[in-house]
């Protein structure tokens, strides 16, 4: 089981069940011409880094799914599913494992 923690403080972010916490990738700051962008205008990225992530879904047998998400993980996920949140000054988002479309990997 894995926990996100906040270095500057004592935050622990554990999700439950099928869970999933990412942080969200900084968004563009130039178009390509060069226009710099205020922060009304960005469009807010669909991809994000995996801080930690639920023990699994519980099955109808009372046993536990294993997560194909792990800590550490780029991920692509769906814009409608996550729940933002913040923790100090920096924000988080809480999804299902199901809203995750992909894992980046290079």
């Amino acid at each position: 089981m894995a926990t996100a923690t906040k270095k500057k403080g004592k935050v622990k972010l554990q999700p439950l069940g099928d869970r999933v916490v990412v942080e969200r990738e900084a968004s563009e700051e130039r178009t390509a011409g060069g226009i710099v962008l205020p922060d009304s205008a960005k469009n807010k990225p669909s991809r994000g880094t995996v801080k930690s992530v639920g023990n699994g879904r519980l099955l109808e047998d009372g046993t536990r799914g294993e997560m194909q998400i792990k800590v550490g993980d780029r991920v692509i996920f769906t814009s409608y599913g996550p729940e933002t949140f913040t923790v100090g000054e920096e924000e988080y988002l809480l999804m299902s494992e199901s809203d995750i479309l992909a894992v980046i990997t290079e």
